[in-house]
């Protein structure tokens, strides 16, 4: 028996019917059908080689598990400690500088001109160029360091004040050093992405802030060297590239390229014409600009050369800091034809040894290892040896600590993680720390000023410059 439909379910039924005939009317269910099946033709098409919409299955990725070297009975590794990865790696990668405005191909040529490579804030480096060229012309004949002001030198009067920081670049700083000038006081740094800035730490607000940029260079630079006549500026880079960067003719000159990185560069006393670098795994080449090619090549260390210095009062001893974990000092009297050097003193550390400087008299050698140890050779013949501790330990942030000279052989300065200046008496072996509220970075890499009793600068991972100064 068939149900009686209410009135609502009637008018309901009702209503069904007559959207079902105006629907049929207009045709929409057809459209639908059409709009329903469209995406999917679309995604075939798309594929084209395909035939079948069929899903590929995803691509795991292969689970990697960490093993230390100590459960895979391996020892210890000194050039693969942790820290500043290009710092510490024997081999890295050549980076190119993305924050450079210049083509790659531009970097390759012998003549690259200084306004080009140019990438200041301030509109022209002209001011920059008028200044060197006329420092470089009032450069004595014969000078030597001044040693009087030495022995009257207090430490406690170093000071830092507010108008001696500058943030002369974009990136970590690996390499500083002054000016050799009686007169003025100039930096000039080099930073992770190949950019040289120079700060003229006494120009007068009038002129600006004094601070200049350069790319000239598309990899860390990793030495700079300033010649005494002030006006041509060595640097080199990881990207195997050394320039000379000539202020009177206003241009970056090429002077050498390598297929391998430039880990260190340096100039023996009295010999402009020649420089000194460490290429590759260890090895040492010479480069003579009167010939215009490498003189010489000697097998030094197995990995990186990480630092080269020269004895100022015997030029022919020259010491080596390798990631190798040893530094050495060489005999430069004793080159060979199997491309070696006769090996006077070998320091060994347990871990990297990024840098080994000879002392103001040349009768020390102060090696700093990421071993947290300062080395501190002396004698006659570089006979006694002393371990001072010190923190040596950076993040990748931040540049390796090498401890430098002063002005004298009774101090050494490292940097500090907790953002201070330590000061190592070479005397009593203790450690004082030079304190500023005004040092908000920790600084890894300094210089002391060759002709300036008291000023010392700091460079940071960020970029910045500190110079202490005497009160």
């Amino acid at each position: 028996m068939a149900l009686a439909l209410t009135d609502y379910e009637r008018r309901r039924l009702e209503n069904i019917k007559r959207n079902d005939q105006m629907m049929a009317s207009l045709k929409l269910h057809q459209k639908s059908n059409q709009l329903s099946s469209a995406p999917k033709r679309q995604r075939i098409e798309i594929k084209g080689y395909e035939t079948t919409p069929e899903k590929k299955p995803k691509t795991k990725s292969p689970i990697v598990i960490r093993r230390s070297l100590r459960s895979r009975g391996i020892p210890p590794d000194a050039s693969t400690a942790s820290g500043v990865e290009d710092d510490l790696a024997a081999s890295p990668q050549k980076p190119t500088n993305s924050s450079s405005h210049l083509d790659p191909l531009i970097r390759k040529l012998g003549r690259l001109p200084m306004q080009q490579a140019y990438s200041g804030r301030v509109s022209s480096n002209r001011q920059l160029i008028d200044t060197i060229m006329d420092m470089s012309e009032n450069v004595p004949l014969t000078r030597s360091k001044k040693s009087v002001a030495v022995d009257c030198f207090d430490l406690g009067s170093l000071v830092l004040k507010p108008d001696n920081i500058a943030r002369m670049l974009p990136a970590r700083i690996l390499s500083v050093a002054f000016f050799p000038s009686e007169e003025r006081t100039m930096v000039v740094v080099g930073d992770k992405l190949g950019n040289v800035g120079f700060w003229d730490v006494d120009c007068e607000e009038e002129r600006g802030n004094g601070v200049y940029l350069y790319s000239p260079h598309s990899a860390p630079i990793s030495g700079i060297s300033v010649e005494p006549i002030l006006s041509k500026i060595s640097t080199s880079s990881y990207d195997g590239y050394i320039r000379l960067m000539d202020v009177g003719k206003e241009t970056f000159n090429m002077v050498y390229s390598s297929d391998d990185a430039i880990f260190s560069l340096s100039q023996r006393p009295h010999d402009v014409k020649s420089l000194y670098f460490g290429v590759g795994k260890g090895k040492l080449k010479l480069w003579d600009e009167r010939a215009g090619k490498i003189s010489s090549i000697y097998n030094l260390h197995d990995q990186r050369i990480n630092s080269i210095d020269f004895n100022t009062e015997n030029t022919n001893l020259m010491a080596t800091s390798s990631t190798d974990a040893t530094a050495c000092i060489w005999d430069l009297r004793s080159a060979s034809g199997a491309h070696r050097l006769k090996c006077l003193k070998r320091v060994n550390h347990r871990k990297a040894v990024h840098s080994a400087y000879f002392s103001p008299s040349g009768s020390c050698l102060a090696t700093t290892s990421y071993d947290n140890n300062v080395g501190l050779l002396s004698g006659v013949e570089f006979e006694d040896m002393t371990m001072i501790p010190h923190y040596n330990q950076t993040s990748k942030w931040i540049s390796t600590f090498r401890a430098i000279w002063g002005w004298d052989d009774s101090n050494l300065f490292v940097g500090n993680t907790k953002r201070e200046v330590d000061v190592i008496s070479t005397v009593n072996k203790t450690t004082t720390s030079l304190e500023s509220p005004y040092m908000t970075a920790i600084p890894c890499r300094f210089a002391a000023h060759p002709f300036k009793v008291g000023t010392l600068a700091g460079a940071t991972g960020g970029g910045q410059v500190y110079v202490w100064t005497t009160r």
